[in-house]
């Protein structure tokens, strides 16, 4: 599991954990019934609070990315495809916002996805 926490993206670091864990759920990088490292093992290899990273793990079983055994730890919810399902459906209103805010400011579509190619490196 990689996770790269930035200071300048203006989010609280548990939300920052919490979105690259469901991408990499979404993406099929950690698959269902797959154990996510300990706690106290992330917040020491990020450099954060064990209460962040705790924070973090919560809202996901508590969003049903994830679930926890006492004693065991935290694994990936094996429902993946309702989890993508909640994914596509998050992404598809975020985009649903970024091509009304793109038309508002008279961006057209085709300029919006050169854009999204560019910063994608393509």
């Amino acid at each position: 599991m990689r996770i790269v926490i930035s200071a300048q993206s203006g989010q609280p670091i548990y939300e920052q954990i919490k979105k690259q864990i469901i991408s990499q759920i979404a993406a099929g990088d950690l698959p269902p019934d797959s154990a996510l490292p300990s706690i106290r093992y992330t917040a020491k290899e990020l450099g954060v609070g064990i209460i962040t990273v705790k924070r973090a793990y919560d809202d996901l079983c508590a969003e049903g990315w994830c679930y926890s055994l006492q004693g065991k730890g935290v694994f990936v919810s094996p429902q993946k495809d309702t989890a993508e399902r909640k994914f596509m459906a998050e992404l598809e209103e975020k985009l649903k916002n970024l091509a009304d805010y793109a038309a508002a400011s008279g961006v057209g579509i085709d300029k919006l996805i050169q854009i999204l190619k560019q910063l994608k490196g393509e």
